[in-house]
């Protein structure tokens, strides 16, 4: 008895002289507001950054900026997790740091990849005081418009076939609206407008869009817009033409100095004014049911037809209008553009285009102030009274000017002068490549994805190239890629950024998703536009959706591609809504998919963390304080059965997950469904083609979350 008694106490001491093994999984930081307090520091205040462990599993932790380490503290237990603190102060430069942690003998890092054995500086997390981003935009939902492909409202103020030339060519109004675009489209008009957006804002609400995006709404020669004319005036063929005196271009004229009807339709005050009126008819519209509206500004390059520049004559001699630079050397405009030859004068040829395209002409900025002040004051104008406009998408951003220092100069200027008109309008590029330089909270708030969402999705889920121009077997289905290409691109967006960032599957660039979906290599001048639609598959599509839903950042729909539209690369992309002809069942699963999406705010502004990988299989988590989501993916064309860890988000070791959607070949489901979690993990069966989304709420901290949200706004109306 007494030896048994001496060896239960030997055991017992044993036992509690034991090192735990370090819990590498319950490891968990990042820049969301369940990680830093407060989640957008303004400079000079001090920020409370937490990292969480499994309990009782560490011996310290250090928070590591600047090369200092900080002994963090232990300052709240749960039954899974410790949660340690460290308060910094912050100046008025952006920080970067990474963890330390200690547990007996082991050490390892924790950066943005998550457990490390060696820490690289380009995955350093970071806080940027004063940068932050429209709360209004963060995991918004957007739907992008190319005005002439969505709806025409008004017939009356169609571009007409033979009323000017443009690239070699007179205009052509296409009488057929599920026409299929032509390979030399520019300048083929089907006649969307304005008044079609207004007359579909039911259905854009009920879709559940927050925010419209516009392609090009300023006067412009093209169907695209990118050509900009007048930038203080949208377009009288999407707009308004109340005054429509004048005459076609004669059969046997080529220049556009005798195409009066358009000269009068684009030129004309009365035209103008009533097309202005019109936007701010159609941005109040939107405002008053919730939605905003975000413009297209191309500043790089403007149009050949420009009034600056007016290389067609149509400026000429008219009434309120100066001399363009094309036309007279003394014009006030000559610096707007570099001419490569002086002596050509009058009507000068040699002016700089944007990669050698005589229709774009490049902007001067650097030896004009004149324009670039006037610039300025066009960034502020539509985004103030009376138009309202809630902010920019910038075209080609990062090549503006001839220099990166001009170019970062420039966008310095442009935040200043847009943020000071209206501080809660959105500023963001379209842009290939690392952001970074541009996303430091002085210049763009965020970009259009394709690094960190289009590219890997797309490779991913299809194997094809966003263009439709390679198939990579060895990327399709490949999670090992993946999750490195969203890791390593990820690492060059703040939070605020992040949140922000347009996630499309496809848009007015690129081949429709469901398009890449049938994997044919080719475009609509090689294969033909029915190539197209031919072999597509609407499951994997769902699967694209179901990510982009549940992904950080601004989900954005390209209009049509919730109703089917297929399509080649630009000009087959930018085919026509078509109404009266849309795939209801795909509308149903945006509708469902974008309320699952809204409702549960993990989906908007939650943490993100990697959970499962393997051959066409992933799957990840978003989570608050009060909801933690599991989105599974299975891309095989057979069933898959996994077990999940899902206690490191936060869900008690026994509990139950509710399921919120399943997307099959079947179809989709939004009938809830129970999963039980035991021992901390959770079993699900996967079909073929499909996604799946698991949710646990913590009723406690939801309540929480709602009565720290009602106090809010209680302030906020006092």
């Amino acid at each position: 008895m007494k030896f048994d008694r001496f060896f239960r106490g030997e055991q017992h001491q044993y036992i509690n002289s034991m090192r735990p093994v370090l819990c590498k999984r319950a490891l968990f930081s990042d820049t969301t507001e369940n990680f830093i307090s407060p989640a957008e520091p303004a400079p000079y205040s001090e920020v409370t950054i937490r990292f969480r462990s499994k309990k009782n599993n560490l011996d310290r932790v250090f928070f590591v900026c600047n090369g200092q380490k900080n002994l963090m503290f232990k300052v709240a237990s749960d039954s899974l997790f410790d949660y340690y603190e460290h308060r910094h102060q912050l100046d008025n430069e952006k920080i970067t740091y990474y963890f330390e942690i200690q547990s007996g003998k082991a050490r390892c890092y924790y950066d943005i990849r998550g457990v490390v054995k060696q820490t690289e500086e380009h995955y350093y997390l970071s806080i940027i005081p004063g940068f932050s981003t429209p709360d209004w935009a963060k995991g918004a939902v957007m739907y992008q418009i190319m005005v002439d492909r969505f709806c025409n409202g008004d017939p009356s103020n169609d571009v007409l076939t033979g009323e000017y030339r443009y690239i070699g060519d007179k205009s052509v109004r296409v009488e057929d609206w599920y026409r299929y675009p032509a390979q030399m489209d520019v300048r083929n008009f089907y006649g969307g407008d304005l008044q079609g957006v207004l007359d579909k804002m039911d259905y854009l609400q009920e879709l559940g869009i927050d925010v419209i995006y516009f392609n090009p709404l300023f006067v412009s020669p093209s169907n695209h817009g990118y050509d900009i004319q007048d930038y203080d005036n949208i377009d009288p063929h999407i707009g308004r033409i109340v005054d429509d005196e004048g005459e076609l271009l004669p059969d046997w004229q080529s220049e556009n100095r005798f195409a009066s009807r358009y000269i009068n339709r684009v030129t004309n005050p009365k035209n103008l004014e009533a097309s202005n009126e019109l936007f701010i008819r159609v941005v109040e519209e939107a405002h008053r049911r919730g939605m905003r509206v975000i413009i297209d500004g191309v500043f790089n390059h403007c149009g050949s037809f420009n009034k600056w520049l007016d290389r067609e004559r149509i400026y000429e001699g008219r009434e309120g209008y100066e001399k363009g630079a094309f036309i007279d050397r003394d014009s006030p405009y000559h610096n707007y553009f570099m001419f490569h030859d002086e002596n050509r004068f009058p009507y000068n040829p040699t002016y700089d285009g944007w990669w050698g395209h005589d229709t774009l002409p490049k902007l001067n900025y650097e030896n004009s102030r004149q324009l670039y002040e006037y610039i300025m004051k066009i960034g502020a104008k539509w985004v103030s009274p009376p138009f309202h406009a809630d902010g920019w998408r910038l075209d080609v951003a990062a090549d503006l000017g001839r220099s990166p220092e001009f170019n970062h100069r420039f966008w310095r200027d442009f935040r200043r002068a847009v943020k000071t008109a209206n501080p809660d309008a959105i500023i963001l590029a379209e842009h290939y490549g690392d952001p970074s330089a541009w996303l430091q909270g002085d210049q763009w708030d965020t970009v259009m994805n394709y690094d960190a969402f289009m590219e890997p999705v797309t490779w991913f889920l299809t194997g094809m190239q966003k263009h439709s121009d390679d198939y990579r077997h060895d990327l399709l289905g490949n999670a090992e890629s993946f999750w490195g290409a969203m890791g390593y691109h990820m690492a060059s967006f703040a939070t605020p950024s992040l949140f922000t960032a347009m996630n499309e599957l496809s848009n007015h660039d690129h081949s429709r998703f469901l398009t890449r979906t049938n994997k044919k290599v080719g475009r609509m001048n090689t294969l033909g536009p029915e190539a197209a639609n031919e072999g597509v598959d609407k499951a994997v599509m769902r699967e694209a959706v179901l990510i982009q839903m549940t992904w950080p950042g601004a989900p954005t729909i390209y209009y049509g591609d919730e109703a089917g539209v297929c399509g080649f690369t630009d000009p087959d992309n930018r085919r026509t809504y078509p109404w009266g002809r849309e795939d209801q069942e795909m509308i149903a699963y945006h509708r469902a998919v974008i309320r699952m999406h809204k409702e549960n705010r993990e989906f908007r502004t939650g943490s993100i963390k990697w959970m499962l990988s393997d051959y066409n299989v992933i799957g990840y988590a978003r989570f608050t304080q009060e909801n933690h989501s599991a989105i599974l993916i299975n891309n095989n064309d057979y069933e898959v059965t996994k077990e999940v860890s899902v206690w490191e988000l936060g869900i008690p070791r026994e509990a139950q997950m509710t399921r919120l959607m399943l997307t099959d070949r079947e179809g989709f489901h939004t009938e809830p469904v129970i999963y039980p979690v035991n021992a901390g993990k959770v079993t699900v069966t996967l079909p073929p083609a499909s996604g799946i989304v698991l949710q646990h709420k913590d009723p406690v901290q939801e309540k929480r979350s709602k009565a720290k949200a009602e106090q809010k706004n209680f302030l906020h109306f006092m």
